[in-house]
C-alpha cells in the first residue's frame, strides 16, 4: 500500500457531498409506512405477551398463583418475575407476564394471577424536603473561597426559589422487544439504541453465550436516552418464548406502564444565593438544593471565587429514572439561570449584559465563545429593541424575552466501519450502529460518498445488526463523531487499495491518483482518468474490503472533538387573566464543530426545541400521596405539546472555520438544554413575578399572579 492515507477533511469550500442538506435517506419510507419499526413485526407463529404490575408504590409481594392463568385459553407460557419476598418500589413494578395467541387472550389470562401483597411506606411528592423524613441523604458540603465575608459585605444579594420536577419519558414506540429462543440461539429485534451490545447484557441473564444472541433493528420510535439494555422486558420475553418451545414473543409495555417504568428525568429543587455588585460582577454563590439525583451546581460558572454548595438526594417511590437529553443539564440550566435572571433584576440591569460577565466564570476556553453567541442571539432577536425590564409591560396579554445557555460534550464513541468495493463498482459500507431518526443513515453514506468521490446513490449501506463490525451506544451524542471517523478511515483505506490496483493503467504511481466525481485520475492532469466502474474492474476476481476504526482513548484532532456550548432565546406572551403562555418566537444559536448536514443538524435543533417547549409548559404527572398512585399515567392527562404550541424557530448553527476546524460534534443534546431556563425566564420577565417551578402550566402561572405559591 502507499504510504498512510490522510484522513482530514476536506476543506469546507471543496466537499460536494459533506456539508449539503441531503434529505434524510430514510424519509421516504417512512413517511408511506414501508419502514418496519420493531413493534410492528409479526413473524410467523408469534405470540402476545402481557405484562401484571403492581398496583402499590412499595410493597412487598407475598404470593403469587399462576394456576388459573396457565389453564387460560390461548395461553402458552407463564413467566413469574417478581416472586414471593420481592420488594416493590414504585407502581408498575413487573410481577408476572403471559404469553398467548392473541393479544385479548394474553390480558385475560394475566388477569386471572392472583398476587398478594404486603403493603409498605411510600414517599411519591419530592418537592417537598420537609416531608421526606428518613428518606433523605445528605451529600455533604463544598465551600469556595469566603462565602460567608462575601454575602456579608456584597453590594447586592439576590435569593430565590426554584423547581424543576420529573418528567416522563414517553417514546412514541414504546419500550419493549420481539424475542425467539431456538435451542441455543436467540434471536432478537429490540427497541434499542444499542444493537452491538444489546446481546452482551443479555447473556449472563438468560445464560446464553452472547455471540448466539442475534440482534436486529432497522428503525427506533424514539430513544433519547432511555433505551439501552434489555431491560426486565427483555429478559421476560425471553423466557416466554423459552417455555413456548421456542415461538417468537412479542413484549412491549403498554402506554400506563411505560409512563411508570420505562424512565424519567430526575427533578431538582433549589434555593439560591447569589451575591454581586451593582455593576454585575458576580461575587458569591450559595445553593441549598435537593432531587433524586446528584446536582452539581452552578452550571458552566463554576468557577465563581466564592461559593458553598450542600444537596441532598431523596429516595422516593415513583419509578426509575433514566438519561434523556443531556442528563441533568436541564436541571442545573434552570435553576442556574433562573438565579442568574433574577440577579439581574434585583440590580435592574440587562440579562444579556448580567450574563456576558457571569461567563468569564466559565471554563476558559468557551468564554469567548458564550459571549459571541449572546450578541448573536441578541442580534436575531432584536434584544436591545424588544427586552423589557421585568414586569413592566401593561394590559392583559404581556410579553417577556427569557434566556438560557447550555453546554455539552459529544464526543465521538467508539466505532468500525468496513468499506468493500467490488470490481463491477458497487459499494457497500456495513457498521453495527443503529439511527435513532437523527439522520445515521444519510450522515455516514454522505461521509463515504464524499471520500470515494462519488455519488451518494453509488454508496449500499448496512447497519442495525450486531453481525456487523461493532459500534457503541448512541447516546451522549457521541454517534456522529464516532461513526463519521470510522467510515472516512475505512473508505479512504479501501480507496487507496484501489489506487493501488489503477495506478499502473494511469502510469502513475498510487500516491498521485484521486477520485473525484466517479473517476480516478491523476493529481493535476484531469485527462489522464478513467470512470470509477473501469478502475474497480482493475481489481481482479476479488474485491477490496477495508476496515476503519475509532477509539474515544485515543483523539481524532481535526476529525472529531467534544465540548460545545449555546444560547437560546425565547419569546412568549402571557395572559394575566388566564395564565397561558404563548412561544411567538425561540431562537437558538448552537456551536456544533464540523456540520455534516446542516439540514439534520438543524432538524436535530428543531426536535430539542420542540421537546424542551413540550416540558417547559405542559409535561406534569400527579401522584397521589395517599395511595401512591400514579394518576395521569396516559396520554390524554400527561400533556405535551401540539403543532400549534411551538411558535417560529429560528437556529443559528456557529459555523465558523474556527469551529469547523475542530471536526465533528454530537449535536442531540445540547440544544436541549436551555429551554426551560429560557422560557421561565422569559414568563417571569412578562408578569414580573417568578413563576418557580416548571412547567408554566395556566395554574402555576396564575398562583404567581395571586401570591399562592410560598
Amino acid at each position: 500500500m502507499a504510504d498512510t492515507p490522510d484522513y482530514s477533511w476536506p476543506s469546507m469550500e471543496s466537499r460536494k457531498a459533506m456539508g449539503k442538506s441531503i434529505k434524510r435517506l430514510d424519509g421516504p419510507v417512512k413517511s408511506t409506512g414501508r419502514a418496519k419499526y420493531t413493534s410492528d413485526l409479526r413473524p410467523r407463529d408469534m405470540l402476545y405477551a402481557v405484562y401484571v404490575h403492581s398496583p402499590h408504590a412499595h410493597a412487598r409481594v407475598t404470593g403469587v398463583d399462576t394456576s388459573d392463568a396457565e389453564k387460560s385459553a390461548g395461553v402458552k407460557a407463564v413467566h413469574v418475575t417478581a416472586p414471593a419476598g420481592t420488594e416493590v418500589q414504585y407502581q408498575g413494578w413487573e410481577i408476572a407476564a403471559v404469553a398467548a395467541t392473541t393479544e385479548q387472550a394474553a390480558r385475560v389470562a394475566a388477569g386471572r394471577i392472583r398476587v398478594e401483597y404486603e403493603v409498605l411506606p411510600h414517599l411519591v411528592k419530592d418537592d417537598d424536603l420537609s416531608k421526606a423524613t428518613g428518606r433523605t441523604k445528605q451529600g455533604g458540603e463544598k465551600v469556595v473561597g469566603d462565602p460567608d465575608e462575601t454575602f456579608k459585605n456584597a453590594e447586592v444579594v439576590s435569593e430565590g426559589q426554584y423547581g424543576i420536577p420529573i418528567a416522563n419519558h414517553c417514546c412514541l414506540e414504546p419500550h419493549g422487544a420481539v424475542i425467539q429462543w431456538q435451542g441455543d440461539k436467540v434471536y432478537a429485534w429490540p427497541s434499542t439504541q444499542d444493537v452491538t451490545t444489546w446481546a452482551t447484557q443479555l447473556s449472563p441473564n438468560i445464560k446464553v453465550d452472547a455471540t448466539n444472541i442475534k440482534v436486529k433493528m432497522d428503525y427506533i420510535g424514539g430513544g433519547f436516552g432511555s433505551k439501552f439494555g434489555p431491560d426486565a422486558w427483555g429478559e421476560t420475553a425471553a423466557r416466554l418464548s423459552q417455555k413456548a418451545g421456542g415461538r417468537p414473543v412479542k413484549l412491549f409495555l403498554e402506554r400506563d406502564a411505560e409512563l411508570m417504568i420505562a424512565g424519567n428525568r430526575p427533578p431538582a429543587y433549589g434555593k439560591i444565593r447569589i451575591a454581586g455588585k451593582k455593576d454585575g460582577t458576580i461575587t458569591g454563590w450559595q445553593s441549598d438544593t435537593w432531587s433524586t439525583g446528584n446536582m452539581p451546581l452552578p452550571y458552566i460558572i463554576d468557577q465563581i471565587p466564592n461559593m458553598r454548595i450542600k444537596h441532598d438526594t431523596v429516595s422516593i417511590n415513583s419509578g426509575p429514572s433514566r438519561a434523556w437529553r443531556a442528563p441533568n443539564n436541564q436541571q442545573l440550566s434552570y435553576l442556574t439561570c433562573s438565579a442568574l435572571e433574577d440577579f439581574a433584576a434585583k440590580i435592574a440591569m440587562d440579562p444579556i449584559e448580567v450574563f456576558k460577565k457571569a461567563v468569564e466564570y466559565a471554563p476558559k476556553a468557551r468564554v469567548e465563545l458564550y459571549k459571541y453567541q449572546l450578541d448573536k442571539a441578541a442580534e436575531l432577536t432584536d434584544w436591545k429593541n424588544q427586552w423589557k425590564p421585568r414586569g413592566s409591560g401593561s394590559g392583559t396579554v404581556r410579553r417577556g424575552l427569557g434566556l438560557g445557555i447550555s453546554a455539552w460534550g459529544g464526543a465521538g464513541h467508539n466505532s468500525n466501519c468496513r468499506t468493500t468495493i467490488n470490481p463491477d463498482g458497487s459499494v457497500l459500507v456495513e457498521i453495527g450502529t443503529q439511527d435513532l431518526g437523527t439522520g445515521t443513515r444519510t450522515i455516514i453514506t454522505q461521509v463515504a460518498a464524499e471520500s470515494l468521490g462519488l455519488p451518494m446513490g453509488k454508496v449500499k449501506l448496512v447497519i442495525g445488526s450486531n453481525d456487523l463490525p461493532p459500534d457503541a451506544a448512541s447516546g451522549g451524542s457521541s454517534t456522529v463523531g464516532g461513526v463519521t471517523v470510522s467510515t472516512r478511515r475505512s473508505s479512504v483505506n479501501a480507496l487507496a487499495k484501489l489506487f493501488e490496483a489503477a495506478a499502473p493503467a494511469l502510469s502513475a504511481q498510487p500516491a498521485d491518483l484521486e477520485a473525484v466525481d466517479g473517476h480516478i485520475r491523476v493529481k493535476g492532469s484531469p485527462n489522464k482518468s478513467m470512470t470509477w466502474e473501469t478502475a474497480c474492474k482493475k481489481i481482479g476476481p476479488g474485491k477490496i474490503s477495508e476496515m476503519g476504526s475509532f477509539n474515544r482513548r485515543q483523539p481524532a484532532p481535526g476529525m472529531n472533538d467534544q465540548g460545545v456550548g449555546g444560547v437560546q432565546i425565547a419569546d412568549v406572551s402571557v395572559d394575566t387573566e388566564t395564565g397561558l403562555v404563548k412561544i411567538n418566537h425561540y431562537t437558538a444559536v448552537q456551536d456544533c464543530g464540523l456540520i455534516v448536514n446542516p439540514r439534520l443538524a438543524e432538524s436535530q435543533i428543531y426536535g430539542a426545541i420542540i421537546m424542551g417547549i413540550s416540558t417547559a409548559l405542559y409535561e406534569e404527572r400527579f401522584f397521589d400521596q395517599q395511595t401512591g398512585k400514579y394518576l395521569n399515567a396516559d396520554m390524554e392527562f400527561y400533556k405535551l405539546a401540539g403543532i400549534g404550541d411551538i411558535g417560529d424557530i429560528k437556529v443559528h448553527l456557529d459555523i465558523r472555520p474556527e469551529n469547523d476546524k475542530r471536526g465533528v460534534i454530537g449535536l442531540g443534546e445540547p440544544p436541549a438544554v436551555a429551554i426551560c431556563a429560557a422560557i421561565g425566564n422569559a414568563v417571569t420577565n412578562a408578569i414580573g413575578i417568578r413563576v418557580p417551578h416548571i412547567p408554566m402550566t395556566p395554574s402555576h402561572v396564575l398562583d404567581a399572579l395571586e401570591g399562592r405559591i410560598a
